[in-house]
């Protein structure tokens, strides 16, 4: 039988930017173990049943299916989270927004909207930093408020909350101090869209009309309407969207708006507030 270390250094996953962390990701999902296992055992031998687990594993990662997917969890802040083929799998770059949201909001109660939730990644994140906000997270996707609401109970957040709505359109008239979405933003024709993880993902939650902008436009446009007088909106878009994504705050009627940069140096969202009535 092979060993741990003998079945690691013989993978070959040529198109992975991060082939080690694959394998190991999936070998310790095969043995039902940590990662930290596989460093502390390396010379442990592999069950026939384990090697044979992490050999179809590792052919569907060959096939370009995403980790997240074939393990069918993902890291997200300081949450690991139930992915689904129907939602996009939750990255680090997004974190910039629930690092922005805390800071904007520091302390005391409030109401936060979390559109386009997908996993719920955002809103439990919110939800696990500040107890005494309510975080509500919609989706277009019954399935995937199912499973949002799926993580929110096994982190056991009840300030979390999911349902159904197309954007907007099953909240009447509520108004939140905080709204938050990580939209899609990626243009029609993108060739982006053909490689790597983006391949297996919903083209739904990727892609918004000829130049990535359809569904931010909408959400700049109406979420005056639910937003409590002053009220942030927070926006995740394109590394070459921040200025158009600026101006269509500015001409709305936002104040103060700016867009921060992610860990690689790009423009990743963009914020503006809502002024006093």
């Amino acid at each position: 039988m092979a060993t741990i270390e003998s079945l690691l250094n013989s993978i070959a996953l040529p198109d992975s930017p991060t082939p080690r962390l694959d394998a190991e990701l999936l070998l310790a999902h095969a043995l039902g173990k940590p990662r930290s296992y596989l460093r502390t055992w390396a010379d442990r031998e592999v069950e026939p049943a384990a090697a044979e687990a992490f050999a179809a594993n590792l052919a569907r990662r060959r096939n370009g299916e995403p980790v997240a997917y074939i393990l069918g969890r993902q890291g997200f802040w300081s949450l690991d989270l139930d992915v689904a083929p129907h939602t996009l799998i939750p990255r680090p770059d997004t974190e910039l927004l629930v690092e922005t949201s805390l800071a904007l909001l520091p302390g005391g109660p409030a109401r936060v909207l979390d559109l386009g939730t997908g996993t719920g990644a955002i809103a439990l994140a919110l939800a696990s930093e500040r107890p005494a906000w309510q975080v509500t997270g919609v989706d277009r996707v019954d399935e995937a408020v199912a499973l949002a609401e799926g993580n929110r109970a096994r982190l056991g957040l009840a300030n979390a909350s999911f349902r159904a709505s197309h954007w907007f359109s099953a909240l009447a008239s509520e108004r939140y101090g905080l709204i938050v979405s990580n939209p899609p933003y990626i243009a029609s024709d993108d060739h982006h869209l053909g490689e790597g993880d983006v391949r297996f993902e919903p083209s739904s939650a990727l892609v918004s009309g000829a130049d990535g902008l359809d569904d931010i436009r909408l959400i700049i446009d109406q979420a005056p309407a639910y937003l409590a007088s002053p009220g942030w909106l927070l926006l995740e878009h394109g590394f070459d969207q921040a200025e158009s994504v600026r101006e269509l705050l500015s001409r709305r009627g936002f104040v103060e708006v700016h867009s921060r940069r992610d860990l690689a140096d790009h423009e990743r969202i963009s914020l503006g507030r809502w002024p006093h009535e």
